[in-house]
């Protein structure tokens, strides 16, 4: 298993691919043909859920179809494991978020995240979103995990674990093209003049990412390339890259 570092985090949170519950789910969902089996069969599109949630209100059950314009809860000692088209999410406990509909009823637009946290893998495509209260990140087909803090000033935290990722905090905007795990914080007010600073990577492991990319039939960065960089937060295979984080690029 992969070195991984909490941060307001337990064990318990991001060692939930390794519970036999998900594991026996996940076999199920990739035999029976994933999420495409699932939307014209008619079944749910839910891989496991444990403890208790809420959609748009009511109680979240298990056979229950997750939908483009829905509006979930998680609650203490909760998580949630669901695939919509070509994109699956990992919500955490104490999360409070939206997933809109983009062009297609299967295809969401915007992950609109209130609270928590959600580690998520998106297939290509266009005018995709993940929007926090201090951050936009335009998603072209990638891996990240993303945090919102409420008793920080919704600060957020974002990784871009493989990927490129269009970064906007009010007027700071860059580029984020990463191979292994590239992360910042986006302030809720400017520190040394900036909104987007970068972070080290925390809170989320390199098999998470991976299980959520098996769901949706994909592969990460590093399962493609057969090789991991450092998981500093920088995004580069390359011990020593060239380049600096691109929050230190920024004018």
């Amino acid at each position: 298993m992969t070195q991984h570092t909490l941060a307001g985090r337990t064990e318990q949170e991001v060692l939930w691919y390794q519970r036999r519950s998900f594991i026996q789910a996940a076999a199920a969902w990739t035999a029976m043909g994933g999420f495409a089996a699932a939307h014209a069969q008619q079944r749910s599109n839910i891989v496991e859920l444990v403890g208790d949630a809420t959609i748009n209100g009511e109680r979240l059950l298990p056979q229950r179809q997750v939908q483009t314009g829905d509006q979930l809860a998680t609650g203490p000692g909760s998580h949630l494991v669901f695939a919509i088209g070509n994109s699956s999410f990992l919500v955490r406990q104490n999360s409070r978020f939206s997933v809109e509909r983009g062009i297609t009823l299967n295809t969401v637009s915007v992950l609109r995240m209130l609270t928590g946290a959600v580690a998520s893998v998106w297939g290509r495509g266009t005018s995709r979103q993940i929007v926090t209260p201090t951050l936009t990140a335009g998603i072209r087909g990638t891996g990240v995990y993303t945090e919102v803090r409420p008793d920080e000033g919704y600060r957020s935290y974002f990784c871009n674990c493989y990927g490129t990722v269009d970064m906007s905090a009010g007027d700071d905007r860059l580029v984020s093209r990463s191979s292994y795990h590239q992360s910042f914080w986006a302030e809720a007010q400017p520190q040394q003049g900036r909104l987007l600073a970068p972070a080290a990577a925390i809170n989320h492991t390199d098999e998470e990412m991976e299980y959520l990319a098996r769901l949706v039939n994909q592969q990460t960065a590093w399962e493609i390339l057969g090789r991991k960089g450092v998981k500093d937060g920088r995004g580069y295979m390359d011990p020593m890259p060239a380049d600096a984080h691109p929050a230190m690029q920024q004018r």
